[in-house]
Order: structure tokens, then sequence, then C-alpha cells
């Protein structure tokens, strides 16, 4: 690893933390701006079937709209359209077959797995990228959201809304972490917070004749049947693909439309905001400046409307903003003003409002009831229902976020994964407390050690560390 050509290592920096990329509110808050200038949105919505008309005069069959499904209540509805476009991401092939069972497919899934970290793990300024890692695959570690996210995978995948992270992917980024770091830095599998899956649409331009090769870029297509596709692309040519798109449906469908006004349009939220917004937060209503610098960076100059609702404290300082909990700066504010923004699930909270369960799992865990019960006055909730939704936020956490794979480290029947390396440090360190070579180790050699007397209350803790140590050692517990 050392004699590997790093030419190819590229490091990245920045002085501007604002810029740190929150995709889930990007997303929202172009939904809203979508909706400000007219548009008709509406989430938890399934295409169930593509409605169809035959043609005047050539009797060809032509999109003209959708059979939809409320998922929350069960509803079923209509949508009619002079014309329908599919961007639906990883399920992109899934609503082109609604149109044509013919058609091949065009996405070629690829799941990619992400962990958080403690923030310790990167500088707050800069960020590090290889593309040339043991097996080829990019890795990645930069500041986001004072903690370190690191990643990713890249393996082929089903579509799934439910996609799960891999003990073995996890596993994957922290032995490449480890070749970026200081020796005296020891990359513990305890040190993810949190985990978890994501699917990216990889796609093949069907207007090429090399249909096998994947387009780096966005592509648009247009079926015999008037449905328009939008596929591939990324966050950072969101507009060129939105672009792109109403110009194809324009032109497939005779649309009368002006130029575009992407350029220069404002998303919900950048009207009046500027860097020093936040010190207006603190000035006019006493939050407190991590509170308030989180609010800015989030809601842009709606953050004022997260403060006009905060609860007063009761203390001396900060006068509003109730912590979700303790270390990160969400505020109970932000799940009532989450509600008029369309949030329907504890999930959506913790995961797509604000980014708790992406930021650590156990954290997101704790501040559920209490995300419920605010949910349940916004929403009318009975307790039944309060119930189901906590019971499904905490089934997400488990299996979606990591948490099933952080907790199936601390069971008995679990193995425990060990590099070399790791295997001689806990080697010397057994020794260290095994003076007399039994084999085993006491609270008495422990206690020699560490030259300390424990009180009682830390028996038990320490009982689990000899259980750890012996196991370790006598290999029951390793798989190389």
């Amino acid at each position: 690893r050392d004699s590997r050509d790093r030419s190819v290592l590229t490091r990245f920096h920045t002085t501007r933390p604002w810029l740190e990329h929150n995709d889930a509110r990007m997303n929202l808050a172009i939904a809203l701006t979508a909706a400000r200038y007219g548009a008709a949105t509406a989430n938890y919505t399934e295409v169930l079937r593509l409605l169809k008309r035959t043609e005047p005069g050539s009797g060809k069959q032509r999109v003209c709209g959708a059979r939809c499904r409320d998922v929350l209540t069960g509803q079923e509805f209509d949508v009619k359209a002079k014309c329908v476009i599919n961007a639906t991401g990883p399920f992109t092939d899934s609503v082109r077959k609604m149109d044509d069972q013919e058609v091949p497919n065009i996405c070629q899934p690829s799941a990619g797995v992400h962990i958080v970290m403690p923030g310790y793990y990167s500088p707050d300024n800069m960020g590090l990228l290889d593309p040339a890692t043991s097996d080829g695959r990019v890795i990645f570690f930069l500041p986001w959201e004072k903690m370190t996210i690191a990643g990713t995978t890249d393996s082929p995948t089903d579509v799934t809304s439910h996609p799960i992270p891999t003990e073995e992917d996890i596993n994957f980024i922290l032995s490449e972490v480890r070749n970026y770091l200081s020796v005296d830095v020891e990359v513990r599998r305890g040190d993810v917070l949190a985990a978890w899956s994501g699917i990216r649409p990889l796609v093949t331009d069907p207007n090429s004749k090399d249909t096998q090769s994947i387009c780096r870029n966005h592509v648009v297509a247009v079926s015999d049947s008037g449905l328009v596709t939008i596929a591939g692309g990324k966050w950072t040519t969101y507009r060129a693909m939105a672009q792109d798109t109403i110009d194809a449906a324009i032109q497939a469908h005779n649309l009368p439309a002006g130029s575009s006004k992407t350029i220069g349009l404002l998303l919900q939220g950048a009207e009046d905001w500027s860097p020093t917004l936040y010190i207006r937060l603190v000035q006019d209503y006493g939050l407190e400046s991590e509170v308030a610098q989180h609010l800015a960076s989030t809601y842009g100059d709606k953050a004022f409307e997260v403060a006009k609702i905060a609860q007063v404290t009761g203390k001396r300082w900060p006068i509003v903003g109730k912590r979700l909990v303790s270390e990160f700066p969400y505020i109970e504010a932000e799940v009532i003003y989450g509600v008029k923004e369309y949030a329907r699930t504890a999930v959506d909270i913790v995961s797509r409002r604000t980014r708790l369960a992406f930021l650590n799992v156990q954290a997101a865990e704790e501040a559920l009831p209490r995300i419920v019960d605010i949910m349940g006055k916004e929403l009318n909730w009975n307790e039944q229902k309060k119930k189901e939704e906590l019971e499904a936020a905490r089934k997400f956490l488990y299996y979606e976020m990591g948490y099933k794979v952080k907790s199936d480290q601390l069971t008995d029947s679990s193995e425990i994964t060990l590099v070399p390396s790791d295997i001689e440090r806990y080697k010397k360190r057994f020794h260290m407390f095994d003076k007399d070579k039994k084999g085993f180790i006491t609270i008495l050699d422990v206690q020699r050690v560490l030259e300390v007397k424990f009180p009682s209350a830390f028996f038990f803790f320490f009982n689990f560390v000899l259980l750890f140590f012996s196991a370790v050692y006598s290999g029951h517990c390793l798989r190389s």
C-alpha cells in the first residue's frame, strides 16, 4: 500500500462550511419552490399505472395521465395531463414498463454505502477523495454537519425502497480509511455512528448505438406514446436536467411555453439569506449561536418562521429553542415546522427534515418519543397511531440506518471482525494484564496494573471487559 501511486489522491479545501450539501433539504426546497410558482405537489403518492387515450386519426396510444394511490390513506385517484414526465431515479424502468412492457431496461442500479464517524476523523475545512483504492473503488471522507462522512462502496443491487447497509461494506470503508490516517489514530468499528445504503440510478442511453455503456450524464428520452423520461444525472447539474427535460416535453407535445426561467431563480429560503443571518436570530429571539447557525444554513430566510414558534426554555440562556437531543442543534420547533412542510411520519422528521438519523442513529432513537408526541399533537394522532409511528421509526433506524449492524456487534452470537494489526494490539494489552500467564485475567489483575481499586458499581463493566479480552485472545470470536 505504501508503494502505491498516490498521484490521483485529491484533497479539497473550503473555508465556507455552509457549502456542505444537505440533499434532503435541497430536495424539499425544490418542491416548495415549485409549489410557490403554482405546481400541485404530493408526497407519499404512488403511481399504479399510466392512463392512455387513442389519438384521433393515427389511432396511436398516447399517455395522458396516471392512476395514483395515497400511500398513507389508500385512496386512489387519477391525474390527467397533456404530458407525463418520468423522473423516478432508480425506479425509472418500472414506470417505463407501465408504458411498454417490451422496452429494454436502461437503469443499472448501484448500491453505495456511507458511514458517519466523529468529527475528529476529518479537519473542519478539508476533505479527501481517492479514486484508486485497494480494489479500484472510490473512497472519500470529508466533514459534514460537524461529523465525518466516509464512503463509498459500489456494487450492483436490486431496486428497493428500503436499501440496507451490510457489515461487509462498512468494514471495507473502515479498512480504506485507515490508510489515510496517522498510525496513532485507532479507527474503531464502534465509532460508526450511522450507516446507510443508497441506490445510484446509473443509466445507458437508449438513443445511443452503444446501449451497454454507462452514460455519465443525464439522458432524456421520449417514447412512442409520448412518455418523457429523465434518468441519470447528479445534483450539480439538476437545473440543466430540468431544462432539458422540459424542452423535450414542449417539443414532443407542442406545448405553449416561453423561455426557461431557471437561471437566477432562487429556491425557497434564499431570497434574504446572508452569511450573518444567524446573528439576527440570536439577537432577536435569544437562540443559541449553534442552533441559530443551523437554522440559518438549513432554512435560509425561513429560519425566522421556525424561531417564531420555538418554545421558551425557562432558562436564563438560551431564551427559546428546546433541543431534541443535547449534542445536536435540532430543536422541537423544527418538528412543528416540519409538519407544516408536509412531514407525515416520524421517519420524515429524523431523516428528511432533520439529519439526526444520518448523524447518530442512537441519538435519533432517543429523540423519537418526543418527536412522536409533538407530531401527535399537530396531526391529531391517537395513542395507537403514536405507537405505530414509534415502532415504524425504530424499525427504520434498526434496518436502514445501521442500528442493526451496530447492535449485532454487541451480541454474544456475533463474530468480531479484526484485522491482524487489531489482533496483535489486543494480544499485547491482554499480556499486559495477564502477568502470570494464566490465559485469563481477573479483576485483581486489572486493579494491579492500573493501581486503582474500583468501586463495586463498576464490577459488571469490568466483567464485560474481561470476557472480551479472554474471548479475543482465545480466538473464539475471531474471524480472519
